[in-house]
């Protein structure tokens, strides 16, 4: 991941002891997975999953997503309600699951060419 961005729109193929593997490599660390590329992502719990920490999504152009899958770690978070809205602001859907689930589900949609992106947490 040169600066911590990987062009281009991948599934992910693993995930655990806190990182990921997707095109060919692997990151330890959250990430955010948009249409335009895969960026490493600060965010560490499922608070710090803010308006701010997705700028990156908020600002791509209208319509480029209608779903963002949000992978919380271990276990469930919901959203927050200040994140739906901003995100609902943005004509963007979201749904929170475990990271684990989280994966499977953006995989599916992203294989089905669905205006999706994701925000996923590592989990151990």
């Amino acid at each position: 991941m040169a600066d911590g961005f990987v062009p281009g729109s991948f599934t992910i193929d693993g995930y655990g002891a806190g990182g990921f593997q997707f095109a060919g490599m692997s990151h330890r660390g959250s990430i955010l997975a948009l249409p335009d590329g895969i960026q490493a992502w600060s965010p560490k719990v499922p608070s710090e999953i803010t308006p701010q920490s997705l700028q990156a999504l908020l600002d791509l152009p209208a319509g480029s997503v209608e779903l963002l899958i949000i992978g919380t770690g271990a276990d469930l978070v919901p959203a927050s309600p200040s994140l739906r809205e901003a995100l609902r602001n943005m004509g963007i859907r979201c749904d929170a699951m475990a990271t684990g689930a989280a994966v499977s589900t953006y995989n599916i949609l992203l294989g089905e060419r669905r205006r999706v992106a994701a925000a996923f947490l590592a989990a151990p």
